[in-house]
């Protein structure tokens, strides 16, 4: 199995960012995390709100980001935060969540992750991306490094389309990350199909 991750950005959507969540929860992702790191956590608060319900109703995981004491407030059940934000989380926040995920840059980072308690960890960037203007991508064997030297599900991110998503999987990766494209593309149902696809075609060597 290769999961395909929606993460959010209201800033790069083609049209109303509702409808393009609808859309694409309609096509059921593994997940789609509410990103939105511009918004005060009040406003983020009220979009979560809309959101989860959205997720509910189509029937997929809504992780929440950055946002402890909203996400338990909320009681999302699963958040993603930056590494130094899950330093900063007592045990007791930690058991709120069923789902606890971080960013990682390095190995170092996946493993101090893992140990904190996370559930998975993203990768990235993995390839150039328009987000990451004027830096490389660390690349498939920077993926692989980390995938092999952790035991929870890591998921790559950063520049991955359905042309470099073999790569992704072969480094060990249990999915992949999409940002830009699902919020730009003209049907993300339709791209989703595409990615999964690509994915579950892939040959991974034994």
């Amino acid at each position: 199995m290769f999961d395909i991750i929606c993460v959010t950005s209201r800033t790069l959507c083609c049209e109303e960012f509702l409808n393009r969540l609808e859309k694409i929860a309609a096509a059921r992702p593994a997940g789609i995390i509410l990103r939105e790191k511009d918004l005060t956590e009040t406003a983020y608060r009220q979009l979560a709100q809309q959101v989860l319900a959205l997720c509910q109703s189509a029937r997929v995981p809504c992780i929440l980001h950055g946002f402890v004491h909203t996400a338990i407030a909320l009681k999302a059940g699963a958040i993603h935060v930056p590494l130094p934000v899950l330093r900063s989380m007592t045990a007791a926040q930690k058991r709120c969540f069923r789902i606890l995920g971080a960013s990682c840059h390095s190995t170092e980072e996946a493993l101090e992750a893992q140990a904190l308690g996370c559930t998975y960890i993203t990768a990235g960037h993995i390839f150039q991306t328009g987000c990451k203007r004027g830096l490389p991508g660390r690349g498939p064997g920077f993926l692989q490094g980390i995938c092999s030297s952790v035991s929870v599900p890591v998921y790559a991110i950063g520049g991955i389309n359905s042309e470099n998503l073999c790569a992704v999987r072969q480094a060990g990766a249990r999915g992949a990350c999409i940002m830009s494209s699902l919020m730009q593309c003209p049907d993300p149902g339709k791209y989703l199909q595409t990615l999964v696809k690509a994915g579950e075609q892939c040959e991974i060597q034994p």
